[in-house]
This record gives structure tokens, sequence and C-alpha cells, in this order.
């Protein structure tokens, strides 16, 4: 675990809830999308808070979502969700995940969203404002 740890420095913990399990008794696998939008905003909440920009109407969405599944999890458990950030454009930027488990002692997920700045009043594709360009930048992992 102190590999994983030096490896995301920004990382969140989940608890695995019995509910999150589906008839095979594993977690289901649309719930790993929900895990990484909750490091998703943990990593944003910690380094660049998106409220200000929210309001300005403007904010990244995600075009691309996509997971591996390595090992199956059962309840209990506590996963921690590392993320990091690679290629890095004008526009948009990709988030990476690994999902570690503490009862498995190993990774049993990886995934990657592309997020696009988007303009909610022109309903259109917008540059990535500086102050975030330069935070992305700072935790890139190219």
């Amino acid at each position: 675990m102190e590999q994983f740890v030096s490896r995301f420095p920004f990382h969140t913990r989940i608890q695995v809830a019995w509910g999150e399990m589906d008839a095979l008794q594993h977690v289901n696998n649309v719930v790993y999308f929900r895990y990484f939008e909750t490091a998703r905003i943990d990593f944003f909440n910690q380094l660049f808070p998106l409220d200000k920009l929210y309001k300005s109407g403007m904010g990244p969405v995600i075009s691309d979502n996509n997971a591996r599944y390595k090992r199956p999890v059962t309840f209990p458990d506590t996963l921690l969700v590392g993320v990091n950030i690679s290629d890095i454009h004008k526009d948009r930027f990709t988030m990476h995940y690994q999902v570690f488990s503490e009862r498995q002692q190993a990774i049993t997920t990886t995934g990657s969203s592309v997020a696009v700045m988007f303009d909610f009043n022109k309903q259109a594709k917008a540059e990535l404002p500086a102050e975030l360009l330069a935070v992305l930048q700072q935790h890139c992992a190219d």
C-alpha cells in the first residue's frame, strides 16, 4: 500500500457498501465509474475547486470513460482510488485512475476519463483557464 500511496499522492479512500455488489457477489462494474467520479471531484476539491468555474458557466465535462477490471472486489473492503493527469491540451486533459484494495493488497481496477472544458452558455468547447492549466501541468504524469 505504501508504494501505491507514494505513486498516487492524490487518492480517495472509499468504503465498499454491501448494496454495491451484484448477483455475482462482487462490486458491480458500473459502480467503478462512481468511484472514479468521487476521486475526480476530490482531486479538484484539493487542488482547484471548480465552483467558481461552474458559476461562470464553464467547467470540465467527461467525453470518454473507460475501466479495466483486473480483480473482483467484494464487501467488506476499503479502496484507495488514485488519480493522475496526462495528455493535457488547450481544451482537454485525461485523468487516470487506479483502484487499490486494502483487503487484497492489489490493484483491482484501472480506468481513465477524458475531460473537455465546456462553455455551458455557448454550448461549445472552450479553452482551459490558465489557472486550471497551471495546476494540471504541475500534476501531470507525462
